[in-house]
């Protein structure tokens, strides 16, 4: 079998296993968080923090809970860092620096999983599994939490009961944030992450706390190789699009990722949540073809991607390409061109950030694609809970500049579009470009900018670029070469992270509070269908658009560059 045709059967697999999940899956995330009732261990939970979880919440209440919560996390991580080589299971390993750990902290917290370290020579046990496998999951709960609160402001009317009859919903009430997050940790994360890890385990991922074993190599040479609980936090890091390694070399190390299957398994793993949370939001709207419609957007810009940088891998010009058969530089051989540019392409519009592959050993336009994948926002699918925002916010921008051309206040399910809403959409799409220009410009002005570049020109460039690209849009991956343990970029990179998180995320929950105060707008015949395949195609062009005009000028300057002088 040619390796072209495996690789297609390899993506046919995968859309077939995502498209045979979405439903059920979609469906039972909605019951999740339609649900009435508390499981024992989620009450023994909210006792544990003094939380009501039946108590509604408006969106600065449910911000409010969602911030504390954040802050705290990061809080926690950071001592734990600084502490670890006081606490069991050390493996001998120093304190982490102030500057990485806030760096470390901010970057778990915020779900970017940014490393400027490697895993295996630098945490301990307890650090890798009471902290940063523990962010794994709450960090995806809190996006997907934000997400849910959204979508109930464009579900709710302007005023109900429970459907048990019980404390009124008023007007603006977005939901519990403590009861969201619970729920879904207990409910969802935790139950598919042990029959995920059960599964990687089975199939070669390592898992144990075990002391570092030092081997004679084949040449004589001494090498030290660490043990640790491997199979539990790959399975979170992909289903939660966290994308931190325990590993330096990440999923392309094979205690990690052992084989073609958990590859594929461990692409379907991080794919999975984004690509359902459309069918949630079809449910909890009474609308689900809404949802379909969403999906279908966040498809069309995923397989084009894929399509784009497996061609461009295939093709690389240059006579060791040639001979390889592709461009085999910095990808395993185990898994090939096609499997590694899928997982490309995945993880940087899933803000995943786990990487099988060296993304700085990519072709130039190859690399512009999986920044564009970034640059878009993280939507196609995006995060847990941040794609589906996110493209919600984009539907938003959409409708409203359909509205523009027809003369129109324009709606979107039910909901006006006025000034208000189309301010917080508007500067929910201002701040990671800002974030990301303002850094990338300062970067490359500075000296310590300048020393962390391993490359000059185009290329050099384009290191700087993924770097604020991947922190601001909390993907979390990088260009290897790229020196980001200094004081400045520890510094900058872990403020885009916190402020690329969170900024949004007000802005998400004020546009919540707004839409749910109104009272929905019937249908007329005028009204945009936006169930229809040409909203998608709107939404879809509004999208690509949008991040061309305000991308376009970096992206020439560097991996446009570097591959037209290829």
């Amino acid at each position: 079998m040619s390796s072209v045709l495996a690789d297609v059967l390899m993506v046919i697999a995968l859309v077939g296993a995502l498209a045979l999940v979405h439903r059920p899956f979609g469906d039972y995330m909605a019951a999740v968080f339609q649900s009435k009732k508390h499981l024992r261990v989620e009450q023994w939970i909210y006792r544990s923090v003094g939380a009501d979880p039946d108590a509604e919440m408006r969106w600065p209440a449910y911000l409010r809970g969602m911030l504390v919560f954040s802050a705290v996390s990061v809080l926690f991580l950071y001592l734990l860092m600084r502490v670890q080589d006081k606490l069991p299971l050390s493996l001998g390993f120093k304190p982490i620096s102030p500057d990485q750990a806030f760096n470390t902290a901010a970057s778990f917290v915020s779900n970017t999983n940014w490393q400027s370290y490697s895993g295996e020579a630098a945490m301990s046990h307890v650090t890798q599994t009471a902290g940063l496998a523990v962010q794994n999951f709450v960090s995806a709960a809190v996006g997907i939490a934000v997400a849910v609160a959204l979508v109930r402001g464009f579900a709710l009317p302007h005023s109900r009961l429970r459907s048990s009859g019980g404390t009124p919903i008023r007007t603006g009430d977005l939901g519990n944030f403590w009861a969201d997050l619970v729920r879904c940790i207990v409910r969802i994360l935790i139950p598919i992450s042990v029959v995920a890890a059960v599964v990687l385990i089975a199939a070669g991922a390592i898992q144990n706390f075990g002391d570092i074993h030092t081997i004679t190599t084949l040449t004589g040479d001494k090498q030290a190789i660490s043990p640790g609980a491997v199979g539990s936090q790959e399975a979170i890091k992909d289903l939660g699009t966290n994308g931190g390694g325990f590993f330096n070399a990440n999923s392309a190390h094979p205690f990690e990722n052992p084989n073609g299957f958990t590859n594929l398994l461990e692409i379907f793993l991080l794919l999975v949540i984004p690509f359902s949370l459309p069918r949630t939001f079809g449910k909890m709207i009474g609308n689900v073809k809404q949802g379909y419609a969403i999906v279908a957007a966040m498809g069309i810009i995923w397989f084009a991607g894929v399509v784009a940088v497996t061609w461009l891998e295939y093709a690389h010009p240059g006579t060791a390409s040639q001979l390889a058969g592709g461009a085999m530089e910095g990808k395993e051989q185990r898994f090939g061109e096609g499997p590694s540019s899928v997982f490309a392409v995945s993880t940087t519009m899933t803000s995943t950030g786990s990487v099988n592959s060296f993304h700085d050993s990519f072709s130039g336009l190859s690399g512009g694609v999986l920044l564009l994948g970034m640059m878009l926002g993280e939507i196609a699918p995006g995060g847990t809970g941040s794609g589906l925002y996110g493209m919600l916010i984009m539907a938003i921008i959409a409708v409203f500049l359909a509205g523009l051309m027809v003369g129109r206040t324009p709606e979107y399910l039910g909901k006006k579009i006025g000034t208000r809403e189309i301010k917080l959409a508007a500067c929910y799409i201002l701040v990671t470009p800002a974030l990301v220009l303002i850094g990338t410009g300062a970067a490359m002005a500075l000296p310590d900018g300048k020393e962390a570049m391993t490359n000059i020109g185009a290329h050099g460039f384009s290191e700087v670029l993924y770097a604020f690209t991947s922190a601001s849009n909390n993907n979390g991956s990088a260009f290897a070469g790229f020196g980001a343990n200094t004081d400045f970029f520890n510094t900058t990179l872990g403020l885009c992270m916190v402020l690329g998180r969170f900024l949004p995320m007000v802005f998400v929950l004020a546009l919540a509070g707004s839409l749910a105060e109104q009272k929905p707008v019937p249908a007329t015949a005028g009204t945009l269908r936006t169930e229809k395949p040409l909203f998608t195609g709107l939404l879809v062009g509004a999208i690509m658009i949008i991040t061309g005009l305000t991308f376009f000028p970096a992206l020439a300057l560097g991996p446009l560059a570097e591959g037209l002088a290829s």
